[in-house]
């Protein structure tokens, strides 16, 4: 098992190398709405002093944070997936001896994730330098903050992959992969502090799971949660990962029974 996992991820390291405008043009997808709302509230908040209690110095260290938890905890599964659905030629990929998602998908974002990272260090750097952004890491934060950012990213995998299987039914699964993106932004945390939404919106937050794979490693890092949420939050990650893998596998297996390629 180990010895596919390595070939495939030297099969897709290399194929990466070989979009390098496709990844520029994801990286500024990313990069671009942490940095306009950083820009924003840094703003309103030097205008105003703070914002319930969020200073300037606080939104440049939460977004700066943000920009690198984001791209290690995202999904690309429904850009590199849904369409090998909707034109049949998953068929190609069905008679392999390995799972099309939980594998091969899996590696290519693994291995696009590397490589924004890399393209994303210099930049990051240059924002460094520009917004001076003053950090409380601690070795145990970071050691936290692992396995809460690879949690993180499961739990956007397992969601993305199950979306992406709506594309079994219906051919609109992108409008629907982006409805649940805008849903994420808002209670993930990339908009803005959870601390700064309506309390229902906040209470909201708290049931889902969206701000566990973004929200939760970014406040970890910054050394804003006690040792008892941490661990709580990473719970609540485990079992979340758990209830998303059990419903790809159901929506998985239930399009596949619906699954007809294209012609046949």
């Amino acid at each position: 098992m180990f010895a596919i996992y390595k070939r495939l991820w030297l099969v897709n390291w290399a194929e990466q190398w070989q979009y390098r405008a496709n990844l520029l043009m994801y990286l500024a997808f990313w990069l671009v709405s942490p940095i306009v709302y950083l820009a924003v509230w840094t703003t309103i908040a030097n205008a105003q002093g703070s914002i319930n209690g969020f200073t300037a110095p606080d939104f440049v260290a939460y977004y700066m944070m943000l920009l690198i938890v984001d791209i290690a905890t995202s999904d690309i599964t429904i850009h590199i997936f849904g369409y090998k659905i909707m034109d049949g030629s998953l068929s190609n990929e069905l008679i392999l001896p390995i799972h099309p998602v939980l594998m091969k998908v899996l590696v290519n974002n693994l291995a696009f994730k590397a490589l924004q990272m890399m393209a994303l260090a210099p930049i990051w750097l240059i924002l460094y330098v520009l917004y001076q952004p003053v950090f409380a890491i601690t070795v145990t934060h970071v050691l936290l903050a692992i396995p809460a950012i690879a949690l993180g990213f499961m739990l956007q995998f397992f969601a993305g992959a199950t979306i992406t299987c709506i594309a079994f039914w219906t051919t609109r699964v992108w409008s629907i992969s982006d409805f649940y993106s805008n849903i994420f932004r808002l209670l993930a945390g990339q908009f803005v502090p959870l601390a700064l939404l309506p309390a229902f919106m906040q209470s909201a937050s708290q049931v889902l799971p969206f701000r566990l794979a973004l929200y939760f490693p970014v406040q970890l890092l910054l050394g804003k949660l006690s040792l008892e949420e941490t661990l709580l939050d990473l719970g609540l990650q485990v079992v979340w990962c758990v209830i998303l893998f059990v419903l790809f596998r159901l929506v998985w297996r239930a399009g596949l029974k619906k699954y007809a390629a294209v012609g046949a």
